[in-house]
């Protein structure tokens, strides 16, 4: 029983480190431009050129 609590331990902990480095190698959704967001920012800097819109700052 005990050897079986040892593998167990041991398992777990080699889950643990597993799940520390994809946590440490997630992509940020929200920092991923699709399409429809590339698009969107060429008409708002298009916009922007042609005078339609103004800088806030």
């Amino acid at each position: 029983m005990a050897d079986q609590n040892k593998q167990i331990l041991e398992k777990l902990s080699e889950i643990k480190t597993e799940l520390d480095y994809i946590k440490d190698h997630l992509v940020d959704v929200d920092a991923v431009l699709t399409e429809d967001d590339l698009v969107a920012l060429q008409d708002a800097e298009s916009d922007l050129k042609i005078g339609k819109t103004k800088r806030l700052i």
